[in-house]
Order: C-alpha cells, then sequence, then structure tokens
C-alpha cells in the first residue's frame, strides 16, 4: 500500500445509507459505532515504491482523516478496509505507468488484511 513499515492513521465508521439502524449494527457490529473508531493501518507497495506518487495517492487523502466527512468518495461508500484497499489501488494507478502496480496489500489488524489485484480482492491470512 505505501513504504513497507509506514501507517496510515484514520477516523471512520462503517455505516450503509441504504441500511436500517438495525441492519447495519447487524452487519457491522462494533464499527457501527456513531462515534466512529480510529485505525493505524500499516502497509507495503510491491513492485513500485515512489515517495512523490504515495504522498499524493495515499498519505495526503487519507492519513489523520475522518474518511467518512474528509473523503468525498467514502460520503456514499462504506469505509469497509476493501473499500479502502480499492481506494488505494485506483489512486495509485492514476499515477503509474500501466502494469507498474500489481497489489495492495491493506492490514487493518493482524487478523483483517485485504489484498486487491485491480478486479480481483482476496483476503489473506
Amino acid at each position: 500500500m505505501f513504504a513497507t513499515g509506514s501507517q496510515i492513521n484514520y477516523f471512520h465508521f462503517s455505516r450503509s445509507k441504504s441500511l436500517s439502524d438495525e441492519e447495519n449494527l447487524k452487519l457491522f457490529g462494533k464499527c457501527n459505532n456513531p462515534n466512529g473508531h480510529r485505525h493505524n493501518y500499516k502497509g507495503e507497495v510491491l513492485r513500485s515504491c515512489l515517495c512523490q506518487v504515495l504522498s499524493e495517492a495515499i498519505m495526503e487523502p487519507l492519513d489523520h482523516k475522518n474518511l467518512d466527512k474528509d473523503v468525498v468518495v467514502f460520503a456514499d461508500l462504506v469505509s469497509t478496509t476493501e473499500n479502502v484497499a480499492v481506494f488505494i489501488w485506483e489512486n495509485l494507478q492514476k499515477r503509474l505507468p500501466a502494469g507498474a502496480l500489481y497489489k495492495v496489500k491493506v492490514y487493518e489488524t493482524d487478523q483483517n488484511i485485504v489484498v486487491y489485484k485491480g478486479e480481483e480482492s482476496t483476503p489473506e491470512k
């Protein structure tokens, strides 16, 4: 995702506008707390690690932000780890040469890891 060993710190809560309060609570559990919760994501970039690109594509739009309030794309998109990975992939793809990006790997916790390879997203242990 970004330079290995780096972290992004942000705040959000998981909620779909199309679901009721009960459905949101059932789907997202404690992540649906309306007061939100904070993450310190860590990750890595494979095959390409350009500091300026990483800063523009990842750090500037996400680091120390409330995703639901400060990042336009998440106003209508639930800010799950999967959607964060897609956001990062798309921002990197715009700035890198074709074929330079292989995958984005986002660690929400040691047990919750999302690997995104364009149209393909898989959990990884």
